[in-house]
């Protein structure tokens, strides 16, 4: 699996939206912050959560109220489950509102499983999942926090933009209210207000940091909101783990057939070829041994070249599916086999004090090895290092080459195949590649010792 080094090397760092790219602003985050679009979707996402979580918490409590006071009959029972399919409902409706708003992305939760068709298994599934009840949860716990976080988004919000605009209508106060201004202060004795035009411009400034603290603390909030979406919304963590579980079982098994394709591949047309042409030169040599022994002769000695090279070839073949240096010696010898087989000098470090799993150690040789022909057929290097080492229960690969950069795991490349194997293992595979080099390139393995048998 070859990745060609000189590839763009780009970056598209989202802005919290979905298809959103990061663009260089002339003001400050703090003075744009009060008019961009991102603070008016997260203060609509806190206005629009009082109304939505009295309807949640209304429906939840009464549904509810209902379905455990009729469980002494039979309808307790269909009323209950009605409650939480319903509250499963309301909750993808507040994903879609999250997403919208917020731009957040949460995975439905997993779906309901009933083991046999019918009214009877579906009020069963519903009770047993763990989902509908995390809804119910959250329709109960959304509405305190949705009164906390409206009050206090409204008021600072607000009191910021009536501060600052305060220039613009304080004359209301003289022609309509029959006082002065703003009254900061009274009592029997004395009444203080803001009337004069330098209270009136320290007024505006204190406005004006109201209204820009606005969208941080609104954030702040909105905060909240994503962590209840993600967590009692979504799915939980063990079906999060058993999806990713399965989704690295699809990579392996694409893996491997790939593996095996590759192979036949080189035995078809390589060894195999080799073999055949071979025996049809012997065949013709056996046949002028008596007429021309001086050809057949040549003809042989030809053929004792192709055995050569048909042996290197699977010896070649023998070495991409599991080097014997590799069982025999380990890491350190084989990666240094790796090393000297590369066009740039190259420096290997294994520091290791007991061997990994078999299988572990299979997928850092071939990480490394990966690597390695990258160097030589893409980087235009001068000289490379291998380092191995342990932290913890990790095992750590990194290999540097001062060559000209711009490698990118993204995109399709080579990289981001070896990546996905990795991934498949709760692996991790990071690059550093500037354009202009150097290149550094660090993977990340579970480490799991060796069985002794």
């Amino acid at each position: 699996m070859a990745t060609e080094y000189g590839q763009g090397y780009g970056l598209d760092s989202g802005s919290g939206f979905p298809g959103s790219t990061e663009r260089r602003h002339r003001l400050p985050a703090a003075l744009r912050a009060p008019v961009e679009l991102r603070t008016w979707r997260e203060l609509t996402h806190v206005l629009l959560g009082l109304p939505i979580g009295i309807l949640l918490f209304t429906y939840a409590v009464t549904m509810v109220s209902l379905g455990v006071g009729l469980l002494v009959t039979f309808l307790g029972i269909p009323v209950l489950a009605a409650a939480l399919a319903g509250c499963r409902g309301l909750g993808a409706l507040e994903r879609v509102r999250a997403r919208r708003l917020l731009g957040l992305e949460v995975a439905e939760p997993e779906p309901l499983r009933a083991r046999k068709p019918g009214a009877m298994a579906w009020m069963g599934a519903v009770l047993k999942s763990g989902a509908s009840w995390r809804a119910l949860l959250y329709a109960v716990l959304h509405l305190p926090w949705a009164v906390f976080s409206f009050v206090v988004s409204v008021t600072v919000w607000a009191l910021g933009w009536a501060l600052l605009t305060y220039p613009l209508w304080f004359w209301v106060f003289p022609v309509y209210a029959g006082q002065d201004g703003i009254q900061l202060y009274g009592d029997e004795a004395h009444l203080i207000y803001l009337d004069n035009p330098f209270e009136i411009t320290v007024t505006a400034l204190v406005g004006l940091l109201f209204t820009m603290a606005t969208p941080w603390i609104v954030r702040a909030l909105t905060t909240v909101d994503r962590v209840m979406v993600h967590g009692l919304l979504g799915p939980s963590l063990l079906v999060s783990r058993v999806v990713e579980l399965e989704s690295d079982r699809g990579v392996v098994v694409d893996t491997a057939a790939a593996d095996l394709r590759r192979i036949e591949r080189d035995l078809h047309d390589g060894a195999q070829a080799r073999l055949v042409a071979l025996a049809m030169d012997l065949g013709l040599a056996k046949e002028k041994l008596q007429e021309d022994p001086r050809a057949a002769a040549r003809m042989v000695d030809e053929a004792h070249g192709e055995v050569k090279t048909a042996l290197q070839e699977l010896r070649d073949l023998a070495r991409g599916i599991h080097p014997a240096v590799l069982t025999d010696r380990g890491l350190d010898a084989a990666l240094s086999a790796v090393a000297s087989r590369c066009t740039v000098p190259v420096r290997v470090e294994v520091d290791l004090a007991e061997r990994p799993a078999p299988a572990i150690e299979g997928i850092a040789y071939f990480t490394v090895s990966e690597l390695l022909q990258n160097v030589s057929k893409h980087a235009r290097a001068t000289w490379a290092g291998v380092e191995v080492w342990r932290t913890e229960n990790r095992l750590m690969l990194q290999v540097v080459d001062n060559g000209v950069g711009g490698a990118d795991a993204a995109g399709g490349s080579g990289l981001a195949g070896l990546a996905d194997r990795l991934d498949a293992v709760d692996g991790i595979l990071v690059v550093d590649s500037p354009e202009g080099g150097p290149t550094r390139v660090t993977a990340e393995l579970p480490w799991r010792g060796a069985q002794v048998r």
